[in-house]
């Protein structure tokens, strides 16, 4: 294993910290995660491979958190887990054959909507008024799960975002949105790290420091969101996208 320099060392441990704790309360950390690892001198797909070991160690850390709060709908978070699972295999099989650059300009549109309907809807994920699916509801989420897991795997960029939003639609209140997103966006990072490990695009000698920082922050952010409720995890969720739809653009217009 390759040695880093102390300063390269402390810049991922730090940049890990902050991108767990934000990831675990409305996802967005690879905002800040993916570009330390190009700075400390990654090439792009290893950089891609190597975020997905800290990626999934931090929705492990937070999955647990929230499980333990009993901020996780564990019956229906459970039977959609495989379908993330698989979805996002898929989508990590298909992005070795095929290039992923024209999803950008859906991404910023899908990220423009999220955010403008969740600015203008005032009181949505203030309080939970789930109560149950309807079989339309249930197709609906079910779909949702295997989509933005075929989309992580993918392109990646607001999945956690895009989980959030499909569990807010069901009627959950900011924090349980937050849990089953986290969940799923656990099992949609297995497959997709798994998919890196086999094509030997993860770097260990930076990722496992990175790993390491990224579950302590996403239990210190876990349990800070779960502790302050939507009063925090709300204004979090609209600036991340909105940071979302800034590099999206800012991405485009240097293509």
């Amino acid at each position: 294993m390759e040695t880093l320099l102390p300063e390269t060392l402390l810049f991922l441990i730090a940049a890990g910290f902050l991108a767990a704790f934000v990831d675990s309360v409305v996802g967005g950390g690879g905002l800040i995660s993916m570009p330390a690892l190009l700075l400390a001198g990654l090439p792009p797909a290893a950089a891609l491979g190597t975020n997905k070991l800290g990626g999934t160690a931090s929705s492990m850390t937070s999955s647990i958190q929230f499980l333990r709060s009993g901020n996780i709908e564990k019956r229906l978070a459970f039977a959609l887990f495989p379908l993330s699972f698989v979805g996002s295999a898929l989508g990590s099989f298909t992005v070795t054959r095929l290039p992923s650059e024209f999803l950008k300009p859906l991404v910023v549109v899908l990220l423009v909507v999220v955010t403008i309907y969740t600015i203008f809807k005032k009181s949505w994920g203030k309080d939970a008024v789930y109560r149950g699916l309807t079989n339309a509801r249930r197709a609906g989420i079910a779909a949702a799960a295997f989509v933005i897991g075929y989309y992580d795997g993918f392109f990646g960029p607001g999945t956690g975002s895009f989980l959030l939003f499909a569990f807010l639609l069901l009627g959950f209140d900011f924090v349980r949105a937050a849990g089953n997103a986290r969940l799923l966006n656990f099992a949609s990072n297995i497959a997709s790290l798994a998919t890196f490990l086999a094509f030997g695009l993860v770097n260990f000698a930076y990722g496992l420091p990175m790993a390491l920082a990224m579950i302590a922050g996403a239990f210190v952010g876990s349990r800070f969101a779960i502790k302050r409720g939507a009063a925090l995890v709300k204004p979090l969720f609209i600036a991340v996208t909105t940071l979302l739809i800034g590099k999206q653009l800012w991405d485009l217009w240097l293509a």
